[in-house]
């Protein structure tokens, strides 16, 4: 039975849509100091044409789990025309590919022609891997990596092997499947839960790399997910993956810090105006990504609210 996809594009759809994903030059969004970062399944071009209006401050395109197969070549290809759009970006745009043994260096060797911000790789297993993809990733690409298989977990202190390696993302339900643990336990009163939270959290600052917490699945269950949420703060963490806008709104609620928000608002109020006398009312800061009007003008509200 043909999915919808395929009984919209045949081979030759698939030609021209590839030859509308120009190789394009885009200005890097190289903050990471986003608190929720969204999956999106880059098959769905109703939700990738909202990106721009998303609360979300890290997007993930997602070309693996929630593609079909025979779905990922249109995803890889409607991945890169999104990219070529979105030449400047506020919010920082990473790409999950398949697993290298399933495609990925392939999609990495493609993606490089768009210059996504990052890109995630999915159950890598050891430095040797990881080495091999920053070798082949242009190097204006930061890597990120999920922690999501045994040997991962064994060997995570040694996977920061380059600067370019930025985030680690904590894949529970892949991690305990291939540590043949129980999703059950998988619940926050669990002190095995707690202990992989932390050894997560600690191994992953103390290399100098951004830990993003697991995805919630059950995205309708808020209660729980804003206990999950309120302990991960309390342990020291200020990002999580997420599923639905909801879970965004939770998070960039929860995971603010007033302050640091307060410092980065003064700052991009500085770097605005010191632009605007120039005639430039839309730049990259290599800090705080795209910076234009809109942003300046909700640094300012901010500042009015927050007087110091």
């Amino acid at each position: 039975m043909l999915t919808k996809l395929q009984q919209l594009y045949d081979a030759k759809d698939l030609e021209a849509l590839d030859a509308l994903a120009v190789p394009t030059f885009r200005e890097i969004n190289r903050s990471n100091s986003f608190k929720s970062a969204l999956m999106l399944s880059a098959n769905n071009i109703k939700h990738l044409s909202k990106i721009a209006t998303l609360d979300a401050e890290c997007i993930i395109l997602n070309l693996e789990d929630g593609v079909a197969q025979e779905e990922k070549p249109f995803a890889l290809v409607l991945c890169a025309i999104f990219l070529t759009q979105l030449k400047k970006c506020d919010k920082k745009l990473v790409v999950r590919v398949n697993a290298l043994d399933n495609g990925g260096y392939e999609e990495i060797t493609y993606l490089n022609q768009f210059m996504p911000d990052a890109i995630r790789v999915p159950k890598i297993r050891n430095a040797k891997e990881v080495r091999d993809v920053l070798a082949l990733l242009h190097d204006a690409v930061e890597l990120h990596l999920s922690i999501e298989t045994a040997e991962s977990w064994h060997k995570l202190s040694t996977l920061g092997v380059s600067p370019r390696v930025k985030a680690f993302y904590f894949g529970i339900l892949d991690l305990f499947a291939d540590m043949k643990l129980p999703q059950s336990l998988i619940n926050l009163e669990n002190p095995t839960m707690h202990y992989m939270l932390s050894h997560f959290l600690i191994t992953t600052k103390a290399m100098g790399i951004k830990p993003v917490s697991f995805v919630f699945q059950e995205f309708k269950d808020e209660e729980t997910f804003m206990r999950w949420l309120e302990l991960e703060r309390s342990m020291g963490y200020d990002a999580k993956g997420c599923l639905s806008p909801n879970q965004v709104k939770l998070v960039n609620r929860v995971f603010v810090d007033k302050e640091a928000e307060i410092k980065r608002a003064k700052v991009i109020v500085k770097l605005f105006e010191m632009h605007q006398e120039e005639g430039i009312t839309g730049f990259v800061d290599e800090e705080y990504g795209f910076i234009d009007e809109p942003i300046y003008k909700g640094a300012l509200a901010l500042l009015k609210e927050s007087p110091s």
